[in-house]
């Protein structure tokens, strides 16, 4: 189940790099949009009643025989359509224009000069800066198309055809380098296909409820509560539209930060008065992961052991209907590859996922369709405390894969004191907001270090905070150097094990944002 809004826009996936960015830009435009596959059906489309539909950019050309092309039939549906750059020189080529290669092919930000501004460019300036990508041009015009804006090498930079509302622009309006991309956007969406701007957390609250009573019925629903801000979203849009046939479960694993158990219990046991089970199974799950060092075996073996301990917990509820999770928008589409491409496995996903056949549970799904900013939204519309709406994403392992190399609990007291500490002191310095995601980690080895005129041999401590606006690539955060002093300071003094603070200057790629 998830929440689907009636008004939207579809997106068909030719293999941009920039897809969630296309969504992301609809939706902030307070319209709601969906990443199809690009051979979607165009009768499934018609049956969709989109109000318009966006084909993205991609890494192939027009000329070649195993380019990605959609359904022939979609631009004769009457639904108002935008291609950017490979979307464009699809619809030139399709529609019986001439597509070839560039001589000089435009890469990065580019001058762009309007030749006509109704619509897509309506309200904007005639000279503009933009962000192209591109090796192929489209030479001539398809008939019934018009020339909206041009480069230095490219004659056509845009295209019309405003009696059947397809337009084209060969740059990349989505992206932060396109300043103005979202006007674009607007006007595609609001002009050309008539959308309203209501597509609002409060309208998606409204429609997620109503979708989970009609759902639920009077079964009963169990939930994984993490403590983060997807599950607790999750969690409490399933009460509001439930209440007591909801119980929640977390399980506290051993490897959580300083303090969140408690946190947990007070905001859903006591503030939101949820039924809620806490176990406290760290001392299986240590007794697990005695020895092991290797990072996809401790996912597997934590993952595995959650799953048995929350179905020993779910099985002691009775007859239970339905499992609710937090999946997100960015995990579907990860997850399915609309282009055919086969993705490489870098590590398993952070988050303990997986509903065990034997169980037979239906899925609720509520953010299904919702991007992370999206669901800090809700988060405050529904009255979640600050430190659930901002919580820094957490892996669904904890702690167990911030300390490199064997876990045992002294080691995770050490990391939990330290992490806590950097915690502290990044929020004191108003930075909280800024870093999307900051914390410690652990390195087994040692190093020598004098404390008091004694030599010590401790550990050291990794300082991690990035910045992001979705995970999918993030750079090191420059955090100001009398922060760094501070964290550094407190951390070698507080910690009993540490003599040594680091600070990690690793974007991704190349590297990840954790180190395991």
């Amino acid at each position: 189940m998830a929440s689907k809004p009636r008004q939207k826009i579809l997106i068909l996936d030719f293999g941009a790099q920039y897809n969630q960015l296309i969504a992301r830009r609809v939706r902030d435009s307070k319209v709601y949009s969906e990443i199809v596959p690009y051979n979607i059906d165009a009768a499934k489309i018609k049956k969709a009643k989109p109000k318009g539909l966006i084909l993205s950019g991609g890494p192939s050309s027009v000329r070649l025989k195993n380019s990605p092309f959609p359904d022939p039939k979609v631009f004769k549906l009457g639904i108002p359509i935008l291609g950017i750059c490979y979307g464009m020189q699809l619809m030139g080529y399709m529609l019986d224009g001439v597509v070839k290669s560039t001589r000089k092919k435009e890469f990065g930000k580019t001058e762009l000069w309007v030749d006509q501004a109704d619509p897509l460019f309506k309200g904007l300036n005639p000279n503009l800066i933009c962000w192209m990508s591109h090796g192929d041009k489209i030479a001539s015009l398809p008939p019934g198309f018009e020339t909206y804006a041009h480069t230095l090498h490219s004659k056509i930079a845009s295209i019309g055809d405003p009696s059947r509302k397809l337009y084209g622009v060969q740059f990349h309006p989505e992206v932060f380098h396109t300043p103005w991309g979202i006007d674009l956007i607007k006007n595609f969406l609001y002009d050309v296909c008539e959308c309203k701007p209501s597509w609002t957390p409060a309208n998606f609250i409204d429609l997620a409820i109503s979708d989970i009573k009609r759902m639920v019925g009077n079964k009963k629903v169990i939930c994984g509560l993490s403590g983060g801000v997807d599950s607790s979203v999750t969690a409490t849009l399933v009460h509001r539209a439930v209440g007591k046939q909801l119980t929640c479960i977390y399980v506290d694993h051993g490897f959580m930060r300083r303090g969140e158990t408690e946190q947990v219990r007070e905001t859903f046991e006591n503030h939101f008065k949820m039924n809620l089970v806490c176990v406290d199974a760290s001392e299986r799950f240590f007794k697990k992961l005695a020895g092991v060092t290797d990072p996809e075996r401790k996912r597997k073996i934590i993952g595995e052991e959650f799953i048995r301990v929350f179905e020993e917990e779910a099985g002691k509820l009775g007859k239970i209907g339905f499992l609710a999770q937090g999946t997100l928008y960015p995990d579907v589409i990860e997850s399915e590859s609309h282009t055919g491409a086969t993705n490489v496995k870098i590590k398993s996903h952070h988050n303990v996922g997986g509903l065990p056949e034997k169980m037979r549970l239906k899925l609720i799904e509520p953010l299904r369709y919702i991007f992370k900013d999206e669901v800090r939204h809700v988060a405050g519309q529904v009255e979640l405390p600050p430190h659930i709406v901002y919580r820094q994403p957490f892996p669904g392992p904890g702690l167990a894969i911030r300390i490199i190399g064997d876990v045992t609990p002294k080691r995770v007291k050490i990391l939990q004191e330290a992490d806590a500490i950097i915690i502290e002191e990044i929020f004191k310095a108003g930075l909280s907001r800024e870093v999307w995601q900051y914390f410690g980690v652990l390195p087994l080895i040692r190093s020598v270090g004098v404390m008091g005129d004694e030599r010590t041999y401790e550990y050291p401590i990794v300082v991690r905070a990035v910045t992001s606006e979705d995970a999918m690539t993030c750079d090191w955060a420059r955090l100001p150097h009398k922060v760094l002093e501070r964290i550094s300071n407190r951390v070698v003094n507080e910690v009993k094990g540490i003599n040594r603070c680091v600070f990690d200057i690793t974007s991704k790629p190349p590297g990840t944002i954790e180190w395991e």
